[in-house]
C-alpha cells in the first residue's frame, strides 16, 4: 500500500516536472520571438529613417555644390568643397564613433533583451 502511494506520487512529480519544462520551453520561445520582433522592427524603422535622411542629404548636397559652384563660377569647385566638407565630417565621426554609435546601440538592445 505504501509503495503504491510512493509510485503514484513519483508519477505525479514526473508529470508536473514534464509540464513545468514544457511551459518553460514555450515561455522562452515566446520571449525569443518578442525580442526578435522588437529588434527587427527597430532596425527597419532605423533603416527607413536613414534612407529618408540620406535622400535629403544627397539632394541638399547637390544643391549646395551647385550654389557654391555658381558663386565661384566653377561647378567643379563647388562639388570639391562639398566633398571636402564631408571628408572632414567623416574624419570627426571616425574619432568619436565609439561614443556616438556603440553606447546608444548597446543601451537600446540591452533594454530590449533584458526587459522583463
Amino acid at each position: 500500500m505504501a509503495f503504491e502511494e510512493i509510485k503514484n506520487q513519483t508519477e505525479q512529480i514526473q508529470e508536473h516536472a514534464k509540464g513545468y519544462i514544457e511551459t518553460n520551453i514555450e515561455y522562452y520561445k515566446l520571449r525569443g520571438f518578442k525580442v526578435l520582433m522588437q529588434s527587427t522592427t527597430m532596425i527597419v524603422k532605423f533603416l527607413l529613417i536613414v534612407l529618408c535622411l540620406s535622400m535629403v542629404i544627397l539632394f541638399g548636397s547637390i544643391a549646395a555644390a551647385f550654389a557654391i559652384g555658381s558663386y565661384f563660377n566653377n561647378t567643379a569647385l563647388g562639388f570639391l568643397i562639398v566633398g571636402g566638407f564631408y571628408l572632414i565630417l567623416t574624419g570627426l565621426l571616425f574619432l568619436v564613433k565609439d561614443k556616438i554609435v556603440e553606447g546608444p546601440i548597446l543601451e537600446k538592445f540591452s533594454a530590449i533583451f533584458f526587459n522583463d
